[in-house]
This record gives structure tokens, sequence and C-alpha cells, in this order.
């Protein structure tokens, strides 16, 4: 599916005149400062409760809370409409219905297209395997396809390439496949490059396959496939992400969340944790020891980890609560980039061009806006200019001062 499927607890309700708005109104730009002379009893009241309020983050977020709990909660707008229109807003909330059950038939046919064009891509990625894992060479009209692609580049950029590339001597021709392929490819898709740490490359060289498949209920799972290493002895490690049973408002399948394999480590191998030792001495003796501690450490094999939903009742907590939730959005998003971009394109990750693409799209995203302070710095600089050909047109008959020298002792 082409947009990204949101936990259920992020969503929010649009305001409307049957609900509460979500948000406050924002702030007038025009608002001044008050002073002392402006300032009235109201004020104070209000500059008293700020204060209170930034004394104490817990009631703020407890009426945070029950603020929320008002969205989408009636205002008597409906209740107050005349009865014949409100027989025709329930008409219309009949017509939504059908309109609602089309969309969800209309996600399920795109599911099952997804899932036939993905049985057809399958052999690719499996011949895709055999190649880079030297199980398989390129046929001569796959290479020559390959190659065609490739003279799409400019002059300059053939030029610069054949001048990188190693000559036919120093090419050792008992390598076999492609070496680093997957690790390579994920360093250059963003987002999974922020997670991989410099221990974790040692144990993704291993790495010789990474694929997906559906389940036979909403959601897909993703497989990384390793050659034995000296880390862990799982060959194969997945993660699940499941979707609800529910669809969403638009028809959309909501993630749900995620499962992922435990990774059998060997001894002093764990790349999740680190060892922090410490010294201690003893205040009647003098004798030091070490005492060594296991830690959470950063690394991309904590993906197979993956945070668990909030509970209702995890309220006390609004900090944690939104730091979890921002978690769970950043872990279903990395799964769909390597669903939808890294599995599909590997060899453009692997090669880099990919990265071209991704840069076109954020220019685009960052073209479509404009910045208002540069239009009325424009307006300002060529009032500014109006009013230097004036005053040069009025003092035309004086001469010109010499300006003064600023110079720094």
């Amino acid at each position: 599916m082409s947009e990204p499927i949101r936990n259920k607890k992020l969503d929010m309700t649009a305001p409307t005149p049957q609900n509460t708005p979500a948000n406050n109104a924002p702030i007038s730009s025009r608002a001044q400062q008050p002073g002392v002379d402006s300032i009235k009893e109201e004020d104070l009241d209000r500059v008293t409760a700020a204060s209170i309020f930034a004394q104490n983050p817990k009631l703020v977020s407890m009426i945070q809370g029950k603020l929320g709990s008002l969205v989408g909660k009636s205002s008597g707008y409906i209740e107050a409409l005349p009865a014949p229109v409100r027989r025709r807003v329930a008409g219309l909330k009949g017509v939504q219905k059908e309109h609602t059950k089309l969309e969800g038939e209309f996600q399920e046919e795109v599911l099952q297209l997804e899932k036939k064009y993905f049985a057809k891509f399958t052999p690719l990625y499996e011949k895709r395997a055999k190649i880079i894992n030297g199980a398989a060479e390129p046929s001569e009209e796959e290479v020559k396809a390959g190659e065609a692609e490739d003279e799409g580049e400019d002059d300059e950029d053939e030029a610069g390439a054949k001048a990188s590339a190693p000559s036919d001597s120093a090419v050792n021709d008992n390598v076999s496949g492609i070496p680093e392929f997957w690790l390579s490819a994920m360093k250059n898709q963003i987002s999974l490059a922020e997670l991989i740490t410099d221990r974790d490359e040692v144990a993704l060289k291993s790495l010789t396959d990474i694929r997906m498949e559906y389940l036979e209920q909403p959601g897909f799972r993703l497989i990384f496939e390793f050659a034995p290493n000296e880390f862990f002895t799982n060959k194969v490690i997945t993660k699940t992400y499941f979707y609800q049973e529910e669809s969403g408002y638009g028809g959309d399948f909501i993630y749900d969340h995620a499962e992922g394999d435990k990774i059998d480590w060997l001894p002093n191998q764990d790349l999740t944790v680190k060892i922090e030792s410490k010294k201690q001495r003893n205040k009647n003796t003098k004798q030091t020891r070490v005492v060594k501690k296991t830690v959470p450490t950063d690394s991309f094999f904590n993906f197979f980890n993956p945070p668990s939903a909030p509970k209702d009742d995890d309220d006390d907590d609004a900090d944690a609560s939104t730091d979890i939730e921002e978690r769970l959005e950043l872990d279903y998003q990395l799964g769909e980039d390597i669903k939808e971009k890294l599995i599909p394109r590997a060899v453009d990750w692997f090669t880099g061009e990919a990265l071209r693409y991704e840069e076109l799209d954020d220019e685009l995203e960052e073209g479509d806006f404009e910045d208002e302070d540069d239009d009325e710095e424009d307006d300002l600089s060529d009032d500014r200019d109006d009013d230097d050909e004036s005053d040069d047109e009025d003092d035309g008959s004086k001469p010109k001062q010499e300006t003064a020298e600023c110079k720094q002792s």
C-alpha cells in the first residue's frame, strides 16, 4: 500500500462544528508584550496560573488529558438543527457508509494485486540472490541490458568511472558473487544507515539476502538471511508487521504491532549491549575493585526488538508515551522503507543511483513552498531603491561627501 499505516493511537479527529478542535488557536503575530501600566488584574491572574503550571508539569499533563478527551464530543450544533435538516444529515451518513465500504473493497483489491505481482517478482529476487552469492552468473542478455541503461550517463561520468575502475590485472578473478552487497545497499539507504554502527558492519557483511513475504492476514514479514558468522547462530532472522482487523477512516489498513525473532548471540558477542567498567574503592580497607555492568547500546539489531505500544493505563507519563509512539512510527517506517525501497531496487541502492531519485523527491517537496519573508525583503529593498533614487534627485545640485572609512582599533 502506498500510504503509511499509522498506529491507531496517533489518529486525530478533524475539528468540525460537531467536535472540539484538537489544537489551540494560533497566537496573533501582532500581539504586543504588555507594559507595566497596561497589565490588568486578570492579566496578573494569568501570569500566576502560568507560574503554577510551569512548576507542576503533572498538572499540565492531567489537564491536557482531560481536554483531549473532549475531542470529538458533540458541541450541540447538530442536535440544534431543525428535524428535516438532521434527517438529511443522517441520510448523508448512510451514503458515506456505502463509500467507506467501497474504499475497503478497493484496498483489499489493491492488496491482492500487490500479491499477484509479488509472485511474478519472486523469481527475479531468487535470481538476484544467486548472482550476489556466487551461485550463478548473469546471462549475456542481462549484462547487455544493464550496460545499455548505464549508457544514459554523460561522458564525464563515464570518464570518471573508467578512471576510478581498477585495471584488469588488479581484479581478483576468484571473487565469488558481489561481496558486502547488502551492507553497501543498506548504508546508502539513509534511514537504515543511521542505525548501523561500526560493530554492526562486521556482522552485516555476512548478510546474504533480504526478502519479504505477505501474510495470509493483512501484514508482511521481512526475512534476513545470514551466512555463518562469529556473532550469532541464527541463519534467518525475521520481523513481522501486523495490521489491525478493522480498516482505517479512508479504508487503509492500520498498523497494529511488530514482532521480531530472538537473536541467539554467541558468548560476549551481543551487539545490542556493551560492557561498562567502573572502579570502586572500599572505604575501610581502601582496596579497589572493578565492577562490570552490561548496558543497552545503539545497534541495527535492535530493529528486531521493536517497542511495544503504550497501554491505556500508561497515561501517567505523557512524555514516555509520546516517546514510545514516535519510536513505533519510526519502526514502522523503517519496515516500509525495506519493503518498498530496499528490496525492490537493491542494486540501485548498492550503486547509489537510488539516491538521485531520493534527492529529486526532496527538492520537489521543498520547491512547493515559498519563503514569504523573502518577498517582503524584496519589497523593502525596492522601496529603499526608490527612496535612494529620490534622494539622488533632490541632492543632485549638492556636492557628494566621501563616506568616512570605519577602522577597528
